[in-house]
């Protein structure tokens, strides 16, 4: 898997506490990679992070990536030699509430993370992780590409778009093909699966209310999007760090959308009756107009075809796999505890690697 290059590799991923870095973490150590992970502390009780017990199991580093200094103290001990970047404040509506937080965490936390891998000659490749929100969404009907233009009106949107603007001048300024560190960016849609437990995203509000019995709110049933397992996008920003480290022309510098078929766009309401299948009992009700917050997106969908055409990345889970991988894995877990978790985790991963190499895929071959 990966061409192998990630077995016995020192891999720094930022953010490893969160739900994306936890899985992440899960499948680095599944293919043999020696991992470290940077965060500020564990975002949500419960955490993902703490059901894998994967603080026994990587070199486990807290602190804040507005500050530069701490993190570059774990890169000297650690040597990464490639570097995900995931630490983020990645929450729409709290970013109306802490807009200073955002931008500090999101930009120069960014612009931190590319310093000290300036610094620092033993990493070789970097994939800066970002978010599909990154687009000046117009709401219009096909997918945004990745030189579409970037922007934002709400302050976590914005913060994204600026982070692809630093990753942008970094590349061009310090980040050359012919010399130094492979950077590129990636961006994803809405990602779902076990183990989120953050405030405001429509599953993990669906869960944390269905488990007590509780019915759930919903703030905009009609919002599309395109929703995806975690593992697909994490196969990408993969697939994307192996390209780089082996310094492919096409990957470096460049930014990738990965995110499923347009197919796969599917509303919030469809993905709530999904997920309820699974929960006997589970009901739900629309917000009403009072409660709602500002500038959240109806529509949005991302093209892919970057992905395709140059790493040989597509998706290859239906909407159907999606919800039941994210809620099999919910439900074992309220129903035996976290005992168990970490293998049902590597089961999931091993699912998805098989179902890839099936279908042929580059990064499964």
């Amino acid at each position: 898997m990966f061409s192998g290059i990630y077995n016995n590799r020192r891999v720094l991923v930022t953010g490893h506490t969160g739900f994306k870095g936890s899985w992440l973490c899960a499948w680095l150590l599944n293919i043999g990679a020696r991992v470290a992970g940077f965060s500020v502390d564990i975002p949500t009780n419960p955490s993902n992070f703490e059901i894998l017990e994967l603080k026994k199991r990587i070199k486990d580093f807290r602190g804040d990536i507005r500050k530069r200094e701490a993190l570059g103290k774990v890169m000297d001990a650690f040597e990464p030699e490639i570097v995900f970047h995931l630490a983020a404040q990645a929450i729409v509506r709290r970013s109306y509430k802490e807009p200073t937080l955002t931008f500090e965490t999101n930009v120069m936390g960014t612009m931190n993370v590319l310093e000290c891998i300036r610094q620092h000659p033993s990493v070789g490749a970097g994939v800066i992780i970002t978010t599909d929100k990154c687009y000046q969404n117009v709401e219009w009907l096909w997918g945004y590409r990745e030189n579409d233009m970037l922007g934002g009106d709400d302050p976590y949107s914005a913060s994204k778009a600026c982070a692809e603007m630093v990753c942008h001048a970094y590349t061009r300024s310090f980040f050359r093909e012919d010399r130094g560190p492979r950077i590129a960016t990636s961006r994803a849609g809405n990602v779902i699966g076990g183990g989120d437990w953050a405030s405001d995203r429509i599953v993990a509000d669906c869960i944390r209310a269905w488990s007590e019995g509780n019915s759930v709110r919903v703030r905009n049933p009609i919002a599309t999007r395109p929703w995806q397992h975690v593992l697909e996008p994490l196969s990408g920003y993969l697939w994307l760090g192996t390209r780089l480290w082996e310094r492919d022309a096409s990957s470096v510098g460049e930014a990738f959308n990965f995110g499923p078929l347009a197919i796969a766009d599917h509303s919030v309401e469809e993905l709530i009756a999904g997920v309820a299948k699974y929960w006997p009992g589970a009901a739900w009700r629309e917000e009403s107009a009072k409660h709602k917050e500002p500038l959240e997106s109806t529509l949005l969908k991302l093209c892919c075809e970057k992905a395709l055409n140059l790493l040989g990345w597509r998706a290859i889970l239906s909407f159907p796999e999606t919800v039941r991988l994210t809620s099999e894995w919910y439900r074992t877990y309220y129903e035996k505890g976290k005992d168990g978790m970490p293998e049902l985790t590597i089961r999931q991963i091993e699912e998805y690697m098989g179902k890839a190499a099936e279908e042929g895929l580059l990064w499964a071959s």
